[in-house]
């Protein structure tokens, strides 16, 4: 899973990335519009954690290039600013959810796998495709329930080959999606 944390007030942003960390999720930030928009231009995230102040904009204005590019990522709003009106713009501009501040880190992070799967894999905890069958939470994955041995990366990867079935991907593409930002320094894809 990779995601892009869209927040100012790094204390919050650092929290967010060192929680979901932990939990087996890679995570990219930025801390305005610019650089949002710059990430969203270049990368491809499995989801978006918005908030909606930023100093050189308003995260609506993300929510809408978003829009205009057509772009699939989930997007779960987080905010201080609470009313119904925000949340009603903020869903209307095609948000997923809305958490405000302040909230648990736990319950942001099951808000954003439950997106992932509903958006990735119709809302199953486990993902079958063909004799493949995969625990998306205790990581594990079966071949004919037979229980395989794979690293955090290796199930990363076949969880996003399944994801995409039936489209062609590029190195780069698969590079970035298990090394984010780092996909760029690398001299080649030959791994």
């Amino acid at each position: 899973m990779k995601i892009l944390i869209i927040e100012d007030e790094q204390e919050i942003a650092l929290s967010i990335k060192n929680y979901f960390k932990t939990n087996g999720v890679q995570c990219e930030t930025a801390n305005n519009c610019t650089s949002a928009l710059n990430k969203i231009d270049n990368y491809s995230y499995d989801c978006i954690l918005l908030d909606l102040m930023l100093p050189d904009g308003d995260g609506f204005d993300i929510l809408r290039e978003l829009k205009n590019q057509n772009k699939t990522e989930g997007v779960i709003i987080i905010s201080a600013k609470e009313t119904l009106d925000t949340r009603i713009e903020g869903f209307n501009l095609g948000a997923d959810d809305f958490l405000t501040k302040p909230f648990h880190l736990s319950e942001l992070l099951v808000r954003m796998q439950a997106l992932i799967r509903r958006k990735n894999f119709q809302g199953n905890n486990t993902v079958v495709f063909n004799e493949i069958s995969i625990d998306i939470f205790s990581k594990t994955v079966t071949i004919n329930n037979e229980r395989l041995d794979l690293n955090k990366k290796e199930i990363d990867l076949l969880l996003f080959l399944i994801g995409n079935n039936n489209k062609v991907l590029s190195k780069g593409a698969i590079a970035e999606h298990l090394s984010g930002d780092m996909a760029d320094m690398l001299d080649n894809h030959d791994f």
